[in-house]
């Protein structure tokens, strides 16, 4: 009888660690869709290139959870699954959006499009390699990598590639300045209205992505207004952080 529960444990357990590795396939499958975003923006098909950074986003979205639901680090621990997310985060939340935001015309053409889109990537790069770019109360310490968001609402927007340009440059720079920013899946204050907001805009912006290269204009600035939320509320909660710590500091 024992061995019987005995094997049934061991079956469920060899299962659950294909299952595992299967988590890591879905991450991997992120960087495939990085591929062809940048194959489509090569090809100047912009809507599909944003189309595949979505399904890039989701699965970013998804595999977390999912890793943490199957104890993926205890089932497979000589594999370094946020290794791997990194280097599948860096394709399609940098170097595809920056590759679409040069061949949209996005960044000023020329020598000084080439200098913004390299500091987006060597500022991304130093974001990614910071021991301490996602904090231990699940914060993402300086600018997050939301490139693809960037190039999205900058192509919707249509400033012009001297303010879109600059715009990008300041992003860029906030990725050196240690504001906390939400990691919409983890941060614990505000999180259910995060997260809710979060899925009203996933839904309003797929409906933009659907019509591009057109756009409404409620649609848009409806998608926007969840930006704005997002920065105005991380500002917020760094800023009752640091207040909270002086206290704490001054009563020591």
């Amino acid at each position: 009888m024992r061995a019987g529960r005995d094997a049934a444990t061991l079956a469920r357990e060899h299962w659950l660690r294909l299952c595992a590795w299967g988590v890591h396939l879905y991450t991997a499958l992120g960087a495939v869709a990085g591929l062809v975003s940048i194959d489509y923006a090569a090809r100047g098909d912009f809507r599909a290139s944003f189309i595949a950074m979505a399904v890039a986003t989701a699965i970013d979205s998804s595999d977390g959870p999912l890793a943490r639901l199957l104890e993926v680090r205890r089932r497979i621990p000589h594999f370094d699954g946020a290794l791997l997310d990194n280097i599948v985060d860096y394709l399609t939340y940098v170097l595809a959006p920056v590759f679409l935001m040069l061949r949209a015309g996005i960044l000023e053409p020329g020598l000084v499009g080439y200098l913004v889109g390299g500091l987006v990537m060597v500022a991304s790069g130093y974001g990614f390699c910071h021991v301490e770019a996602k904090t231990d109360d699940h914060y993402f310490r300086g600018f997050p990598s939301y490139w693809n968001l960037v190039a999205f609402y900058l192509y919707c927007l249509e400033f012009g590639a001297l303010a879109s340009t600059a715009i990008v440059a300041i992003f860029a720079v906030m990725v050196f300045v240690p504001i906390k920013y939400i990691y919409p899946n983890r941060t614990g204050p505000l999180r259910a209205l995060t997260l809710t907001l979060a899925i009203a805009w996933a839904i309003v912006t797929l409906a933009l992505l659907a019509a591009l290269p057109a756009h409404h204009p409620v649609l848009l600035y409806t998608s926007l207004s969840f930006i704005a939320y997002y920065l105005i509320a991380s500002f917020i909660l760094h800023a009752r952080a640091a207040m909270n710590l002086r206290r704490y500091r001054r009563g020591a």
